[in-house]
Parts: structure tokens; C-alpha cells; sequence
């Protein structure tokens, strides 16, 4: 695995081990010298994991559509900086740049970020891995949620394992690197359920 998209928050959150943890993730993917893809801000966790690789010496590319550069939130100390006109290019380019995802504590960026890009990967149009870093618990109930997807027929279980999801960084990153992407449709027929 040579680049990792990560998603997550422009925000700190409410408790420090959310941003020690994303520094963290920073550190380590420079020290397996697996480049660091994310949304190029410096606020919020966003900007720690960058000082996090950075801190390494591990390559940083930041995907920020122009309308957030005006606002001047972009990250000064990048490897490269992508400028992109819209949100949904962000998403495609981060994509595009990475061979796997995680995703860290956020909001409703940070969601829709990961649900898009497992939804890519539900539909066979990549094969990457999506993993979530469960920071204390953060994911619990969103996991819950997906689980209980399977549960009432919406989802089906292959697809649910198509998330990897660990509260260990390098327990995560072993997944992320094991990974095989499953053969099957997306559809659940009724006699499936």
C-alpha cells in the first residue's frame, strides 16, 4: 500500500485522544512511508494527521476545492496541494490518488465522504479497502447501525465485511493490507432474505 486517503473532521471534537490518536495515524503511515492523502486543511483533525506525517517527513497531498482555499484554511506545509472546483472532484481525486481509505472521527463531511466511497466499492467501482479507526468507541453506534442494515435485509453480510473497522492503528493498517476485495453483486434478492 503505497497511499492512504483518510477522512475526518475539520473539528478537534471534544476529547484529546481523537486528536492524538489522528497524529498518530500521521506518524505512522510516514514511518511506512505510505503517503498521506486528505482534504488539505490545517484545522481540526484534518490538519493534525498532516503535522502528524509531516512530523515524519512522509509525503502529504491535500484535495481542496478553490472556495475553501479562499478562506484561507488551506495547509501551508504540504507535499502538494490539488485544487479542485467542486466537493464531489475532492471526492473522485482522493479516490483517485489512493489505495485504500480510512476514516477518523467527524461529522456530516466525514460521513458522507465514507459512505460514498464504501458505496463505490459496494457497486465494483474500485476495490479498495474502507477502514474506520473506532476511536474510543466513536463508530459504535454507526457500526450498530450498519449491522442492524444486515439484519432487516438492506445490506448484505459480504458487503458489511467490505468495512474494516479496528480501535488499533497498526492492527488496522494489517487489515487494510490483507484485504480482498469480495466477488459479489450488491443486490439481495427476496429469497436471500
Amino acid at each position: 500500500m503505497k497511499s492512504i486517503t483518510v477522512f475526518c473532521g475539520s473539528s478537534f471534537g471534544t476529547d484529546t485522544i481523537y486528536e492524538e490518536q489522528a497524529f498518530l495515524l500521521g506518524q505512522t503511515l510516514a514511518k511506512q512511508n505510505i503517503q498521506l492523502i486528505y482534504g488539505g486543511s490545517e484545522t481540526g483533525l484534518m490538519g493534525t494527521i498532516a503535522n502528524g506525517a509531516l512530523s515524519e517527513n512522509g509525503k502529504v497531498t491535500g484535495v481542496l476545492p478553490h472556495f475553501l482555499q479562499a478562506k484561507e484554511i488551506a495547509h501551508k506545509s504540504l507535499t502538494e496541494l490539488v485544487l479542485v472546483e467542486t466537493m464531489h472532484e475532492r471526492k473522485t481525486k482522493m479516490s483517485e490518488l489512493c489505495d485504500g481509505v480510512i476514516v477518523l472521527p467527524g461529522g456530516y463531511g466525514t460521513l458522507e465522504e465514507f459512505f460514498e466511497m464504501i458505496t463505490w466499492a459496494q457497486l465494483g467501482l474500485h476495490q479498495k479497502p474502507i477502514a474506520v479507526l473506532n476511536i474510543d468507541g466513536f463508530y459504535d453506534d454507526l457500526i450498530n447501525l450498519i449491522q442492524n442494515m444486515v439484519h432487516k435485509g438492506f445490506l448484505k453480510q459480504v458487503n458489511r465485511d467490505m468495512l474494516l473497522i479496528s480501535d488499533h492503528i497498526d492492527e488496522l493498517l494489517e487489515k487494510m493490507k490483507n484485504y480482498q476485495a469480495p466477488t459479489v453483486g450488491k443486490w439481495i434478492s427476496k429469497e436471500e432474505i
